[in-house]
């Protein structure tokens, strides 16, 4: 369909590196825009953040050091490329008190993501389905500890609305303590049916941080004054956090095409998506 072209990406910057085309482009961008719009009708505030952080904020995050050789770092300015935005929105308020009327802070950035993929995970996978760069919707939530598990299952219910919006098919799966990430207490992977892989993959991972991130990186809120101290202030406490995919866009695309492709080749855009096309509803073979 001329969507995509693998082989000039590979021959600019070598494998994992796809290039979207035409209506490939076209579509990648009605998934990023449709994602942002479902966020901001969620309550989420939008963000455009810079795509690089330093080391602190990638040991706050939970990336470092354990997960060194899975992120790029660009030796002469030492900084790296963020793999997910929940890096730099973590970052941003790393050494902040926050007022508790400011709570909940629920933020949502689009970015590029870049991850090395280094070692043999993933190695002998082709196409969407493991790449270096991909474009992802990171919804973040900055709140009081007492709210954040009521908070997951608001994420989590959210990203399979939107999932459910595109018409694809997903099972649920709430993720066993060895499959988190260090930084996680309690995960969901949303993952959608790829027909052509015959497998459910993540298209979505919605964690509770509880407060690992905060203590690493310092990120505190103040309660309000209790009862009977003459309005005092209270002592500030660490913040819980959370973060979730909402969305990943390189295995929606694959699954949308595959899922929605025709007898003649051809794919039914969506309907969702639709509005961001330009009112195209059909993809054909040139």
């Amino acid at each position: 369909l001329g969507l995509l072209d693998f082989e000039r990406g590979a021959k600019a910057s070598g494998s994992g590196w796809p290039c979207y085309r035409g209506l490939g482009a076209r579509l990648e961008w009605a998934l990023i825009n449709f994602c942002l719009s479902r966020g901001l009708a969620d309550g989420f505030e939008q963000l455009v953040p810079p795509l690089v952080v330093n080391a602190g904020v990638m040991t706050s995050a939970g990336v470092l050091p354990k997960f060194e050789e899975q992120v790029y770092h660009i030796d002469r300015d030492d900084l790296y490329l963020i793999a997910t935005a929940e890096h730099i929105l973590t970052g941003l308020f790393c050494d902040e008190i926050v007022e508790a009327a400011d709570l909940p802070m629920k933020l949502m950035a689009y970015t590029p993501c870049f991850r090395r993929e280094a070692g043999a995970h993933g190695a002998g996978e082709r196409g969407l389905i493991r790449v270096h760069q991909f474009n992802k919707i990171e919804r973040y939530i900055l709140c009081r500890p007492e709210e954040s598990y009521d908070h997951l299952e608001a994420l989590t219910g959210q990203v399979e609305a939107m999932v459910n919006e595109l018409g694809l098919h997903f099972v649920t799966t709430l993720l066993v303590t060895g499959d988190i990430a260090q930084q996680a207490a309690k995960t969901y992977d949303v993952e959608v049916w790829l027909p052509g892989q015959q497998a459910y993959l993540e298209v979505s991972s919605a964690s509770n941080c509880e407060a690992f991130q905060a203590r690493r990186g310092r990120m505190r809120y103040r309660p309000e004054p209790e009862a009977g101290s003459g309005g005092k202030p209270s002592k500030p406490e660490f913040l819980h956090t959370l973060n979730g995919s909402a969305l990943a866009t390189s295995r929606l695309m694959a699954a949308i095409l595959e899922t929605n492709q025709q007898a003649d080749g051809s794919v039914v855009v969506p309907e969702a998506l639709r509005p961001f096309m330009g009112g195209i509803d059909l993809i054909a073979p040139k």
